[in-house]
């Protein structure tokens, strides 16, 4: 098998079914197959995904139990993907699918484990844009990711990496994060990115947000780190605050003294509980991980029901 396609599929009725055949169309010239992952959908496209797979015998289909999120969906398509590689592609026609042969012979040509795609203009929400910007920024300093290098959701994986990312199985998968661990032998690859056709994009600001705090604490040991320069900071400026309050005693009370000593209070107290937040989500990720929380559970599965 050359190619497996993994789909993540959430509330596309309209989409999924064109998507399927486009890819037959496309990829005829190659031996590949299509995992299609239902986060649990609150449309019928569980309904319909249940059809495709039974039309066509390329195509598996899985449904998940409740919503877990892309990453999650995606990290189940991944450990029922057989092909030598693996490429990721979005339900909503922004990428086409014909522009998967172009991810895979750059792949082949220049024996890269990884390939991300990029646009010459990207048709994207304002709001996710500026949060796919904030994403790439984050991840140059906290992965080490090239600063040239964007970070897409449409990419090609090669089998062995795949392997080597499906030994994941914490609660928060990050699949970028995770290839960052595995590898720096990647490639990139510019594609053409359309107007979604239907619907609105799912990223809204919170799953932006949680998609930061996640790369934030489960990939990276940088924030922790700024608790000791942090820390020397406030016992610096403490040592300051008490010298200069001592000096006014000596010389005389001044009336307004408790207004600097409820300041710098305030000032340190909002500083600690600034680090016991960081500290905090450090210990509740740490926590959720060693708890036995499931990436994914699985409702069905076209392939056990055969």
């Amino acid at each position: 098998m050359k190619l497996s396609v993994i789909i993540p599929v959430y509330n596309s009725e309209s989409t999924i079914r064109q998507l399927v055949e486009r890819l037959q169309t496309a990829l005829e010239t190659i031996s590949f197959e299509i995992v299609m992952v239902n986060d649990s959908s609150r449309d019928a496209s569980e309904t319909i995904c249940k059809q495709i797979a039974s039309t066509y015998s390329n195509v598996r289909f899985i449904s998940l139990r409740r919503n877990y999120g892309e990453f999650n969906a995606v990290m189940c398509g991944l450990n029922w993907a057989y092909g030598d590689y693996a490429v990721m592609i979005d339900d909503d026609f922004q990428n086409p699918p014909e522009e998967i042969l172009k991810l895979l012979s750059v792949a082949e040509n220049g024996r890269y484990d990884v390939v991300y795609t990029h646009y010459a203009k990207k048709q994207h929400a304002r709001h996710r844009n500026f949060g796919s910007k904030v994403v790439n920024w984050i991840t140059s300093y906290l992965l080490n990711k090239p600063k040239d290098l964007y970070l897409s959701s449409f990419k090609l994986i090669k089998k062995e990496v795949v392997e080597e990312i499906i030994k994941y199985q914490g609660p928060y998968p990050y699949i970028d994060g995770l290839i960052f661990r595995i590898t720096n032998n990647i490639g990139k690859v510019q594609v053409s990115h359309l107007k979604r056709e239907e619907g609105t994009s799912n990223y809204t600001w919170r799953k932006l947000i949680s998609l930061f705090l996640n790369i934030l604490f489960c990939y990276s040991s940088l924030p922790i780190r700024l608790f000791m320069p942090i820390g020397l900071g406030l016992f610096l400026l403490g040592s300051l605050l008490l010298m200069f309050l001592l000096g006014q005693w000596v010389i005389g009370p001044d009336p307004k003294g408790w207004q600097v000593v409820t300041a710098a209070i305030m000032f340190i107290g909002g500083i600690q509980c600034m680090l016991l937040s960081v500290l905090g989500e450090y210990i509740g990720k740490s926590f959720m991980a060693q708890s036995g929380q499931p990436q994914y559970v699985i409702k069905y599965n076209s392939t056990e029901s055969i």
